[in-house]
């Protein structure tokens, strides 16, 4: 792989903007190059193996020596009028070419831009690396802190004198947090206290004046600070909302909470700083070589003055991330691994997923075998012409529904494997916005083996119970193939909930806790992954209302005999219409709670936007159950402006396009996709699609040689297709906006709130 690509692969996503601009640079010194080539001799041009001649004059070339160390340009003099000098008042590197001839024009240009770029660089570092001492800084304090309550919760009747509040370190006499991580030499020797490890006197008096001199850290630190440990729970909720701040301050379970949050916290920092000190080792290395290619195009040294300014800047001498890097390791190792550097560096450097190869051979497999059973159905239905057979209607109105929810499912996995594959792709960091632990997310060809395993199960079922007519003795059907529907959800329920380590459980526990979160909502503060499947919950209306179904027809109904009376129920109506409404409502909840959190107008007019929706579903509902023109009305006026609010929503928000005054007209100023008509196209399906929703009201119920519900189910797989567009382009946008920022970690909360801070937000 050439550099450039392997330069761009290895860039943090969000700090794109902020590395030197390779590509560019590369196209200055392209120029260059045809310049060059078109004043070197025409005889030389013309000759049809100039490369092998070259090569066979550089035989006989004068051999430099093996000792040499730099070897001389034959251009020497030339190198010396080029410079390079640092401005004293904003620290700017500047280059300066002395010749002006019109080679040295297109130079001019390239270290123009060079230095640019290169001063880019190291702006951007500075200012990374003055948030991260100011971070570790914070992290210190909290360390004392941390230090404190273990001290008051594990040996509550110690005695720690009465020295001043800040804590002095028993080794160096400084003021504890004065340097970077400098409450490791203190928890040290107090842990040798406490286990008795007896130092040799000479230290213990250099250090500490003797035993009865010392002073551990102080308790006093408490009285100035509040845990802020309580998770965002329904039962803190609503503590909350009755002013109920009581809090046992000094109690282990507190102080686990406290520690977990903490070794969060470092695990986050550490990782930030990886990612600092390959930024800093990336752009040193782009440099260099952009460089080395300026001096081949050039037959000049003009690489050895810039490698040393290089190498003299803050760029190249600030050792501030390499020193927090060995203290955090450090740190955690010591106090949150038990001295285990083995466990504590697996969890501060979690491996990525290695891509298996039975996962690929899986992958094909089932595939295949689906492409196979499908096949094989067809050629069933068609050979026993089940078309015109007498159960068709009793087959499509009983045992369709059941196997179409398998459908819905299947085809959302696959929507969003294909989601997960133009991420990837297009370089969008789907696993840092979705929150998932590093070396835990799933690759689209991990979701796309799942999808293909649920869709062999559920052609199998579908293979097994194609009878449309009852056994002519008992008037019935079988019972076990009749049951194989209601087995495959028990099965696939199983699965999700299963507490082993098989079948990727860490992404099945982060999908029932974002699912806990909105059937909580709006108990449970509101995170992206979380509002995120809430989205996804709206399109699959007609899936709830296939496990609705579920219940009615093996509760109430008579399965063997595949008929029931759930359409005349007024508790299955009821509920009919409270399941499509449940997604809907679980969106509004959530832009409630984030409204009154974060003061943001917008999510109450995204919530009337979720509302408006509300009351078209139920429009519809009632229409598509009581008929009348009146329903129909109201069904069609509430449908077309949720539509439309809907619709603009979408693109102009979720989106971010449609902005008529960007760099690219209707679009917005930084696009993923080179080409631009995908944008268009997405924007048009989006109307299409949402307008599929409205069939019921038209009238639209049958058509030829399909039946209702084959229909319903049709347009139940569009609105997911068109969900699958919007969650590409919304989480672009989401991504986007954290380019904008250089937003690249999330924010995790620290344990302990002081007093003098209440008013800082962290």
């Amino acid at each position: 792989m050439k550099f450039g690509k392997e330069f761009v692969s290895q860039m943090v996503p969000e700090w794109q903007e902020a590395y030197l601009d390779y590509n560019s640079l590369k196209a200055l010194l392209k120029d260059l190059l045809r310049f060059v080539q078109t004043r070197t001799p025409t005889s030389m041009a013309s000759t049809p193996n100039g490369s092998a001649l070259n090569r066979r004059v550089s035989l006989y070339r004068a051999f430099s020596g093996l000792t040499s160390r730099h070897r001389e340009s034959p251009r020497a003099k030339e190198d010396e009028e080029i410079l390079v000098s640092e401005d004293g008042e904003d620290g700017r590197y500047h280059t300066f070419v002395t010749v002006s001839d019109e080679e040295r024009g297109y130079e001019v240009k390239f270290f123009n831009r060079l230095d640019d770029e290169f001063n880019k660089v190291v702006r951007f570092y500075k200012m990374k690396v003055k948030e991260v001492v100011e971070e570790a800084d914070e992290l210190s304090r909290q360390m004392d802190t941390l230090i404190a309550l273990r001290l008051k919760v594990d040996n509550p009747m110690v005695d720690f004198g009465d020295g001043p509040n800040c804590a002095v370190h028993p080794i160096n006499g400084r003021r504890a947090g004065g340097q970077h991580m400098d409450v490791i030499e203190e928890v040290e020797t107090l842990e040798n206290l406490e286990r008795g490890e007896n130092e040799p006197k000479t230290r213990k008096q250099e250090a500490n004046g003797g035993i009865k001199g010392f002073k551990p850290p102080q308790l006093e630190i408490l009285e100035h600070v509040k845990i802020n440990v309580t998770p965002k729970t329904p039962r803190s909720t609503l503590k909350g909302c009755l002013n109920s701040d009581k809090q046992d301050l000094f109690s282990k379970k507190e102080l686990r909470k406290a520690e977990e949050q903490m070794k969060q916290a470092f695990s986050e920092f550490y990782q930030k700083l990886r990612l600092l000190k390959s930024y800093c080792f990336l752009n040193q290395l782009a440099f260099s070589k952009i460089m080395k290619k300026h001096d081949k195009i050039t037959s000049r040294n003009a690489s050895k003055v810039h490698l040393h300014m290089m190498e003299t800047s803050y760029l190249g001498t600030c050792d501030d991330v390499t020193r927090l890097m060995e203290r955090v390791e450090t740190t955690f190792i010591k106090h949150f691994a038990n001295g285990n550097h083995r466990k504590g560096m697996k969890t501060l450097r979690p491996t990525a997923r290695r891509e298996k190869h039975r996962s690929t051979f899986f992958l094909g497999l089932f595939s295949g075998c689906s492409v196979a059973l499908v096949v094989a159905i067809i050629v069933l239905i068609h050979a026993r012409g089940l078309l015109e057979s007498e159960g068709r209607d009793l087959y499509m109105e009983n045992i369709f529904p059941l196997y179409s929810l398998f459908g819905f499912i299947v085809l959302h996995i696959v929507v969003f494997s294909a989601n997960i594959y133009y991420w990837r792709r297009y370089r969008v960091n789907y696993s840092f916005i979705f929150g998932f632990k590093k070396g835990t997310e799933l690759g689209y060809r991990q979701s796309f083996l799942m999808s293909s395993g649920l869709a062999v199960l559920a052609l199998a079922g579908v293979l097994s119970n194609l009878d449309m007519e009852m056994d002519p003795r008992t008037k019935t059907f079988e019972a076990w193939t009749e049951l194989v529907p209601l087995g495959l959800v028990i099965v696939v329920i199983g699965i999700i909930l299963c507490p082993f380590n098989i079948m990727y459980r860490s992404s099945r526990f982060f999908l029932i806790q974002a699912v806990v979160h909105c059937v909580c909502a709006p108990l449970y503060k509101v995170t992206l992954p979380d509002f995120f499947l809430a989205d996804q919950l709206t399109s699959q209306v007609q899936a709830f209302r296939s496990l609705e179904f579920y219940v009615c027809y093996y509760g109430w109904g008579d399965f063997l005999k595949r008929s029931h009376n759930c359409l005349d129920s007024n508790v299955y109506k009821t509920f009919y219409f409270i399941v499509a409404i449940i997604p809907y409502w679980i969106r509004s909840l959530q832009c409630l709670r984030r409204l009154v959190e974060e003061k943001d107008g917008m999510q109450g007019l995204n919530g009337l936007k979720y509302f408006s929706t509300i009351v078209a579903v139920a429009m519809r509902t009632s229409f598509d159950m009581k008929k009348g023109m009146t329903w129909k009305i109201l069904a069609m006026t509430s449908s077309i402006v949720a539509t439309l609010v809907s619709t603009y929503w979408d693109i102009v928000i979720d989106w971010g396009l449609l902005q008529r005054n960007s760099e690219n007209r209707w679009l917005r100023d930084k696009l993923l996709i080179p080409n631009k008509s995908v944008y268009f196209v997405a924007m048009v399906l989006n109307v299409l699609l949402r307008l599929a929703w409205m069939q019921s009201v038209l009238g639209f119920r049958e058509a030829p040689y399909i039946h209702r519900t084959a229909l319903v189910a049709i347009v139940a797989c569009l609105e997911i297709i068109r969900r699958g567009i919007w969650n590409f382009f919304r989480l672009e946008n989401e991504h986007l906006n954290n380019v904008g920022k250089y937003r690249a970690f999330k924010s995790v909360p620290l344990p302990f709130n002081y007093y003098h801070d209440e008013g800082k937000s962290r």
